[in-house]
Order: structure tokens, then C-alpha cells, then sequence
């Protein structure tokens, strides 16, 4: 059994369909660890192309027919027979895992009977021995608000991601090493990863800030700018959670955000900064103002509509960086796999609320990261509550701390209700 092939090659180099639901089965458990579901995610891994074994998909992957059939139905079947308790959340995420999340009765007219698939005997050698139920329980509890049913839909996008961007990455890496074996050399387009530290990045804002201070001439601006930038660092050591910050125009509200951002992911292990900010002439700007602070061109990810990676490309040549920086950028925008990420609140609550796996695959990177969310009175009043309640599962139930910074706070937790601190204070 084959889960992908490689034409003109011998099926010896093929990809066996038990290496593919294990390797992807551990990634998204990995991807899942930082909020406490690894094993449903691991399960939802093993099962998601069990669909595959039919003789149609087969003899398609072979090219002896057209088409393969629906190959992702079987999983979300099975998964539905031995997971009763999670029965909707693993048949959503596995049926979905090409075509993307469904609504509740197209999910159901595939689970039923009626609804005919290829016969897939033998899925069981491919998978192995699967966990018991109660093995699947997350080991941290789910802190569910008022509106509970919301939150378990959360739970299916942010799993449904672990496991479309597992399937994305393991496909993509059976395929160029297969490439890289062919022309034995090192595909380099291929590379992905290797930023750096949320730690060294921490210390090098410091050494750009304390630089500032000491060449700043001494007047009331600079004065409320510094007291501005401690006040931030002071709070970075409280515990991740929803935060409020308020600076007047011109008081250093951009950096002394990133400051607290750093400062705060460092002290409690967080993984990355997501900074979304309403508008692409803001958004170019901040993002220049933090390559030079940083001095991190290759660890700054600029994702919005209107970036020219072309134009930039052409950029990092001029300078010297090289292209190899970039490319990393461009395949890191696919899943948000960057320590610091500037975008727009467009991209950012589209992507919390889409059901497109290419739209969805970066979501669980939101878990365990600083999201700092500038201009928050700019978010549109039609779309506040569900937007809110989105920032408030983050820091909740995802151990993400989200900072909403605006020269004029809103209230927004007195409009909506959704976001109290953990304490139950509301903050707005």
C-alpha cells in the first residue's frame, strides 16, 4: 500500500502508506502538545488516508485510472466507531483534511451509509495498534466560558490544523528528499526553520533599546518614552493571559510592545510574536522598524496581501543577504513557522474563522505566542464579539497572552462580555 508515488520511478522509492500516517501522525501530535491534545491529534494522523487502501486509490496512485475516489471519508468513519466521545471533532478534521472543514450536514451525509465510498480493507495493518479513548483525554483541562459550543468548534479549527499542516509538511518532504535523492545534491529551496531563538532576539531588542536611551537627549518626551518601556518590561513577568496597553501617540508604543512581547515569551517559553496591525501602510513601516531593531531581516515575517516576495527578493540580493533568508520566509507565510510575525487583522481573523486547509494550516502556531493586536479600536463593531471570543480562546484554553494596544483603549470586554482575565475582572 502506497500513500504517494513517484512517476517514472520504481514503487520500491514510493512512499508506503503506513511510513505516511505514522510520520504525519507524530507531527500533528506535535504540533497539539502545546494545548494539551497530542493524542487525538496522533489518532486524527493515523487515520486521516486510511481511505487509501482501497483498490481504486491504488490502482490510480499506479496510473492505471483517472481517479482515485473519496479517500478521506474512511477515516473520519472509523475514527467515529472507536472515539465516541470525540466522535465530531475527529470525523471534522479528518474529512476535511483535503477539501477543507465542512458544515454539519454535509459531514453527516458523508458518515452515512448511504453514502458510498471504495471499500478499504486492511487499514488496520497500515495504521497499528490505535489508543483506547481514554487515552486521547487532553492532559490539560479545557477551560470552557459561557459559550461552550464555541469553544469546541475552536478546538476542531486549531486540531484540524495540526493535522492539514502535518499532512502538508510530510508530503512536501517525501517528495524533495525523493528529489534530492534523484539529483543527489542539496535542494536548499527546500529548507525550513532554522530561526532564531525567541531568547536572542529578546537580547537584541534590549541592546537596541538601551542604545536608544543612552543617545537620547533629555526631554519630557524621551523621558515618558522610557518610563513607557519599563512599565511594559515590568509586566512581562506576569502570567500569559489577557492584557491592556495604553501609550499616546508618540510614546513609544511600537517597540515598547515588542519589548513586553520578547520579554514576556522569554521569561515563559512562549514560541513566537504574531503583532497584527489594521492597515498595509502601518504594517510595512512596523515591520521595518523591527528588522532594524532586531537585526533579523530572515526571522521577520512580513504576511499580507500586498507583499511583493518578487520585489523583495530582489532586495536581499542588492544587499547582500541572498535569496536563501527569503525563501524561508515565503514557505514560513504558509503556516506562520517564524519567531516574529507581522500581518494584518484581515489575514489574522480570517485565517481564526476560514475552513480552507491552505487558510487554516497556521493556526495552531497561534498556541503558546504573544499576540499583540495594534489599533484594537479599529476592529469593526459587525464583527467584534466573534473576533473577541477568538482572542479570549487563545489565552484561555491555547496558553497564548494577547496584548491589545491602541493609543485610545476600547472597551471592549463591557461591549461583548467575552474577554475576562482569568481572575473574572473585567478589563474594559
Amino acid at each position: 500500500m502506497y500513500a504517494h508515488s513517484l512517476p517514472g520511478r520504481p514503487a520500491l522509492e514510493w512512499e508506503p502508506l503506513s511510513r505516511h500516517l505514522t510520520a504525519v501522525g507524530d507531527r500533528a501530535a506535535g504540533f497539539a502538545a502545546p494545548f494539551g491534545w497530542a493524542e487525538a491529534a496522533r489518532v486524527a494522523g493515523r487515520l486521516h488516508d486510511i481511505g487509501k487502501c482501497s483498490a481504486a486509490f491504488q490502482a490510480y496512485i499506479r496510473g492505471e485510472q483517472p481517479r482515485g475516489g473519496d479517500h478521506s471519508t474512511a477515516g473520519a468513519r472509523e475514527a467515529t466507531a472507536a472515539y465516541p466521545a470525540l466522535a465530531k471533532v475527529l470525523a471534522f478534521i479528518i474529512a476535511g483534511h483535503h477539501a477543507g472543514l465542512a458544515d454539519a450536514e454535509s459531514l453527516l451525509s458523508r458518515l452515512h451509509p448511504g453514502y458510498l465510498i471504495p471499500a478499504f480493507a486492511g487499514w488496520e495493518v497500515q495504521t497499528g495498534v490505535l489508543l483506547p479513548e481514554a487515552a486521547l483525554a487532553p492532559t490539560r483541562r479545557p477551560d470552557w466560558n459561557q459559550e461552550r459550543g464555541f469553544g469546541q468548534a475552536f478546538l476542531i479549527r486549531m486540531l484540524f490544523s495540526c493535522l492539514v499542516d502535518a499532512d502538508f509538511l510530510e508530503t512536501e518532504r517525501f517528495y524533495l528528499e525523493a528529489k534530492k535523492d534523484k539529483a543527489e545534491t542539496k535542494d536548499e529551496h527546500a529548507e525550513r526553520g532554522g530561526h532564531l531563538g525567541m531568547t536572542t532576539l529578546r537580547d537584541r531588542l534590549r541592546a537596541h533599546m538601551a542604545e536608544k536611551r543612552a543617545g537620547a537627549e533629555a526631554t519630557q518626551l524621551n523621558a515618558l518614552r522610557a518610563e513607557v518601556l519599563d512599565h511594559a518590561i515590568g509586566k512581562a513577568q506576569m502570567q500569559p493571559g489577557l492584557f491592556t496597553l495604553t501609550v499616546p501617540t508618540g510614546g513609544g508604543k511600537t517597540l515598547a510592545s515588542l519589548s513586553f512581547a520578547l520579554e514576556h515569551a522569554g521569561r515563559h517559553r512562549l514560541s513566537r510574536v504574531v503583532y497584527v496591525i489594521p492597515f498595509t501602510s502601518i504594517i510595512e513601516q512596523t515591520a521595518e522598524v523591527f528588522r532594524r531593531a532586531l537585526d533579523a531581516p530572515a526571522d521577520i515575517l512580513e504576511h499580507h496581501a500586498s507583499f511583493d516576495w518578487d520585489r523583495a527578493e530582489a532586495a536581499r540580493r542588492d544587499d547582500g543577504e541572498g535569496p536563501d533568508g527569503l525563501a524561508k520566509l515565503r514557505r514560513a507565510s504558509e503556516n506562520w513557522d517564524a519567531p516574529i510575525v507581522v500581518t494584518t487583522a484581515v489575514q489574522f481573523f480570517e485565517s481564526l474563522f476560514a475552513n480552507r486547509t491552505s487558510r487554516c494550516r497556521k493556526l495552531h502556531n497561534l498556541a503558546k505566542s504573544v499576540i499583540v493586536l495594534d489599533e484594537a479600536q479599529t476592529l469593526p463593531i459587525p464583527l467584534l464579539r466573534p473576533c473577541m471570543a477568538a482572542l479570549d480562546e487563545l489565552a484561555r484554553n491555547y496558553g497564548a497572552s494577547v496584548v491589545l494596544c491602541t493609543a485610545t483603549q476600547p472597551a471592549l470586554r463591557k461591549i461583548d462580555g467575552a474577554l475576562i482575565d482569568k481572575n473574572g475582572r473585567n478589563l474594559g
